[in-house]
């Protein structure tokens, strides 16, 4: 039986480490490759087809792990894809699922959980972390999926001010400024925001800010 051929995908080097000198004491899988975002999981999966990848949700340059699994799938849809990640909310769940996810799983899970999760995607089943609702499951599979609040909402504060800004045609740099915090933390501010409210581009961002009435610019 051939190995399972495994792309780790994660912006930690320590956590792309551990799982690799986890998954290499395992009979049957083999760790071909890691990357450390999106655009670096998009030229490693090309070059190496793996049969499986492990998907960090979070990551840097505006390319998350949901962008990112969307992106890989519709070019390689014959890899399996697990989402690993620290977030527990429903409403990531549904959207790794949308992307085309096989698997979501925590980082907080045991490593046998992970070796469960692996084998059962990559015989073509969905797994899903055991914290996962019937409820959650069913509504998704009925197509009844639905937000359980204002995905407005779920912005913090200081969010909600650089979606403003951002949206009014501030520049990175000029919204640092302004809020007197670094630009990267603008940039993580705004990868945040897009992944939270479901956005592509800015050209959406200001459609929905316009929707919000945010561009008053008295």
């Amino acid at each position: 039986m051939m190995d399972i051929k495994v792309l780790i995908v994660d912006d930690h080097a320590v956590v792309r480490d551990g799982l690799r000198a986890v998954l290499d004491a395992k009979p049957g899988i083999k760790v071909v490759g890691e990357a450390a975002d999106g655009v670096s999981c998009m030229k490693k999966a090309f070059e190496l087809h793996p049969d499986l990848v492990l998907m960090d949700l979070s990551m840097p340059n505006g390319r998350d792990g949901l962008y990112t699994t969307s992106e890989l799938l519709q070019s390689m849809p014959e890899i399996k894809v697990i989402i690993l990640t620290m977030h527990d909310e429903e409403q990531y769940l549904y959207r790794a699922l949308k992307a085309g996810a096989s698997g979501y799983i925590l980082k907080s899970a045991p490593i046998s959980e992970l070796m469960t999760a692996i084998m059962q995607v990559h015989q073509g089943l969905v797994y899903l972390h055991p914290n996962a609702t019937k409820k959650v499951i069913e509504g998704y599979l009925q197509g009844q999926t639905r937000e359980a609040t204002d995905s407005f909402e779920t912005l913090t504060e200081r969010e909600k001010e650089i979606l403003t800004l951002v949206a009014k045609g501030y520049t990175n740099k000029e919204a640092a400024e302004l809020l007197t915090i670094s630009v990267k933390t603008i940039e993580n501010h705004k990868a945040n925001i897009m992944e939270k409210l479901q956005l592509n581009n800015r050209r959406e961002l200001m459609k929905f800010a316009l929707q919000r009435g945010l561009l008053d610019f008295d």
